[in-house]
């Protein structure tokens, strides 16, 4: 499988609130391989299957634009970790996130890591994952924040760290507690580190969603475009 001339400048982020409607699902399985739905059967809870089906129909309706293929003939490959990865090319990069109601992709080129995470705003989080999740001068942060405030900016830090994660590939077996963050300078920054090549925002997501972006190029931060994905299509499969 070879990459078309068609192919993301810098980084783009497609964005999709998508249907709520079980037929709509019927429609996206179309276009998932064997595997994929054998495990869309696997979740007991409608809610996360539609967002799971939803996830990799956006994927592979992305994926599928900077190859001669349809959707439902993109390889993806998983490695030990659980990552992802576009079987057939090493020249693109992705992540993808879902919430409910909401799932994120982020496509890139020039980009040698990149992860995306989404969460809904009004996610709880629980005193116990944020010991788990921040490091004490973040929880210190957290703290001095106006009640109205902090619930959100503990969702923001939770997705940071979630995104770097993605980049890195390796999950939870990092602790999270050893990337520091700091938003007091505005855009996010990891704390003491000296890998320039890392880069995060937060992304305005246009729904009750906080989405974030972690990047790691070789060559500074290439331009970030962001759209929301319309389903306005029959699937030619």
């Amino acid at each position: 499988m070879q990459l078309s001339e068609n192919q993301p400048a810098g980084i783009e982020i497609s964005l999709w609130q998508y249907s709520r409607s079980e037929r709509d699902w019927n429609r996206w399985m179309r276009s998932l391989s064997p595997d994929e739905r054998d495990r869309a059967a696997t979740y007991r809870f409608e809610r996360d299957r539609a967002s799971f089906i939803a996830g990799r129909y956006l994927l592979r309706r992305l994926l599928s634009g900077y190859v001669a293929t349809v959707p439902s003939k993109v390889v993806l490959a998983t490695d030990e970790h659980g990552k992802l990865s576009f079987e057939g090319s090493d020249r693109l990069q992705f992540s993808l996130s879902n919430a409910d109601g909401l799932v994120a992709v982020a496509v890139a080129s020039g980009c040698e890591r990149i992860g995306i995470d989404c969460e809904r705003a009004d996610t709880e989080i629980e005193e116990v994952t944020l010991d788990a999740y921040c490091s004490l001068e973040e929880q210190r942060w957290l703290d001095e924040l106006p009640a109205h405030e902090r619930a959100r900016a503990a969702v923001e830090l939770w997705t940071l760290k979630e995104s770097h994660l993605k980049a890195l590939g390796v999950g939870l077996r990092e602790d999270p507690r050893n990337f520091v963050f700091s938003r007091r300078v505005g855009i996010p920054v990891m704390i003491g580190d000296r890998d320039r090549r890392w880069h995060h925002r937060l992304i305005e997501s246009g729904s009750q969603h906080v989405v974030a972006l972690a990047a790691c190029c070789q060559s500074g931060l290439p331009g970030i475009s962001t759209r929301l994905f319309q389903d306005d299509s029959m699937p030619s499969e």
